[in-house]
């Protein structure tokens, strides 16, 4: 029982640290999330654990190690802020993984990323073929930026001289075949309306619909529960296991 009371106590001493600790540090650890924050957060965090559940030893020896790496992560920060040589050290530099739309294997080598993970990564962007790319460029941070190439770059209003319009967001009108009539009232809606749409669409109960809304451009997204008519997908190259 008073192992429980100690470790309850040490917890809420180290969760209430940690949240002291991670607002001096900053949304940097979090936004920018390098390997050299990843090493850090992963430490601060086995310290923690230690100083919250390690009743053998005494808290304080975990909290002074907890307080030190705070101030050198502060410390750094703050160098690195005062030094580009230095913050380029501790955060590593961009590397170029495509140019000219040529994918430049010795530096895919150098960062240990495989061409299916590279691929991934352009698929996340919503880029499926590499044939749109101009420049990829890995980030410190481990993400990719990337340049599409001219003819795949989309246009912007300023490009066609368009007329600039409201904008509006999605409007969630059916959620599992609920209605949500607050965002019918908000986008000047009725249920009559919402049900001839459905009608329009063959569909005669709000039951079958799974999910449905209105989208920016005013028109109507309808997703049902009821999948059939499409394909089971498989872009795997091999039999699991998965």
């Amino acid at each position: 029982m008073q192992e429980a009371l100690v470790t309850l106590v040490r917890a809420i001493i180290t969760f209430f640290t940690i949240l002291l600790y991670a607002r001096l540090i900053g949304k940097q650890l979090i936004r920018n999330f390098t390997m050299f924050d990843y090493i850090n957060g992963i430490t601060i965090g086995s310290i923690a654990a230690t100083l919250a559940t390690d009743i053998s030893s005494k808290a304080f020896v975990h909290w002074i190690a907890l307080t030190v790496f705070l101030v050198l992560t502060i410390l750094l920060q703050v160098i690195g802020l005062k030094n580009r040589y230095l913050s380029k050290v501790l955060d590593s530099e961009p590397v170029v993984l495509m140019d000219k739309g040529q994918i430049l294997e010795s530096n895919l080598e150098k960062v240990r990323i495989t061409k299916d993970e590279f691929m991934q990564q352009l698929r996340s962007k919503s880029i499926f073929s590499p044939d749109e790319v101009q420049t990829a460029i890995l980030e410190p941070d481990g993400s990719v930026s990337v340049l599409q190439k001219f003819a795949f770059q989309p246009a912007e209003k300023g490009d066609v001289k368009a007329k600039p319009k409201r904008v509006m967001i999605t409007t969630e009108l059916i959620m599992d075949g609920n209605v949500i009539k607050q965002n019918l009232e908000q986008r000047n809606k009725t249920e009559k309306w919402l049900q001839k749409k459905l009608r329009e669409k063959g569909i005669t109960d709000m039951k079958q619909v799974a999910y449905a809304a209105i989208l920016p451009n005013d028109s109507l997204y309808v997703d049902v529960f009821d999948d059939k008519g499409v394909d089971d997908v498989n872009i795997s190259d091999y039999e699991g296991p998965y």
